[in-house]
């Protein structure tokens, strides 16, 4: 997909990322920093298909497997752990109970699937260090350079143990994640209080603010909240989805934006 983001520099005055503008640029986490959104899915598709086959065997139904496209990017991708359960759970019109957050990890409720997809991710991450975009951390580099404020604005409650493991957690001002957002009574993306709260924290206002997000939830709740420039990254060929949920604009990878060279 072309976008105009290819002719975009800076510190030229006229571009996306111009100070006379903007002065805050909020990243999201996973998909757009660094690569564990590969092993949410995973972690989120062994889950999900540990529960059908369990349902497959118990009532005769037939098995179709969590798609790592279609279901996870519609019910889950970018949301707070527990509404993508529950997302993918309506998508298939299941209905199960809450339990609570001292269910344990794989018991057939809302918050025991929750945990069960934790428990994976948190085994994974144990086992091998979070990937980086290259070319996002030296996007983010660039901009702190022009003495942009940055924050990361993300729906995992284990955003700041990616971010260490990645050795990334100095490049940013501030972290909203899905702690802050339980601590705070926030609610997650699609709406804007997170985003909101960053900014906030970071002495800005949505409008003077840039979003880059890689999911259609982030950049809804960026369109939701007012912010000045809402940037989509599709690295999971929905470029659709992030335009329609109101991407301003939608590059490939932020080494478009010609930082990386």
């Amino acid at each position: 997909m072309e976008t105009s983001a290819t002719k975009v520099k800076i510190p030229d005055g006229e571009t996306i990322f111009s100070k006379n503008v903007f002065d805050t640029v909020l990243f999201d986490l996973d998909g757009v920093i660094t690569s564990t959104e590969k092993i949410h899915c995973a972690c989120w598709k062994e889950t999900f298909d540990e529960f059908l086959r369990y349902r497959t065997s118990k009532h005769g139904e037939d098995f179709i497997p969590f798609s790592e496209t279609d279901d996870y990017l519609k019910h889950v991708d970018g949301k707070p752990r527990y509404e993508g359960v529950r997302g993918f759970l309506l998508s298939r019109g299941i209905e199960l109970p809450e339990g609570s957050r001292h269910s344990p990890p794989g018991e057939r409720s809302v918050f025991g699937l929750g945990r069960r997809k934790n428990q994976l991710f948190r085994e994974t991450l144990e086992k091998e260090p979070p990937g980086i975009y290259e070319t996002s951390v030296a996007l983010a580099h660039r901009l702190k350079q022009a003495g942009f404020r940055l924050g990361v604005v993300s729906s995992s409650r284990n955003c700041r143990a990616v971010m260490a493991a990645a050795g990334i957690e100095d490049l940013f001002e501030v972290t909203v994640d899905g702690v802050t957002a339980a601590e705070k009574g926030l609610r997650g993306k699609p709406e804007p209080d997170t985003f909101i709260e960053a900014a906030s924290a970071l002495g800005s206002k949505p409008e003077k603010s840039i979003i880059i997000e890689d999911a259609a939830a982030g950049v809804a709740a960026g369109a939701r909240g007012g912010f000045g420039f809402v940037i989509g990254v599709a690295r999971k060929q929905n470029e659709d989805e992030l335009l329609s949920g109101g991407a301003d604009m939608v590059v490939s990878d932020l080494g478009e934006f010609g930082f990386g060279e």
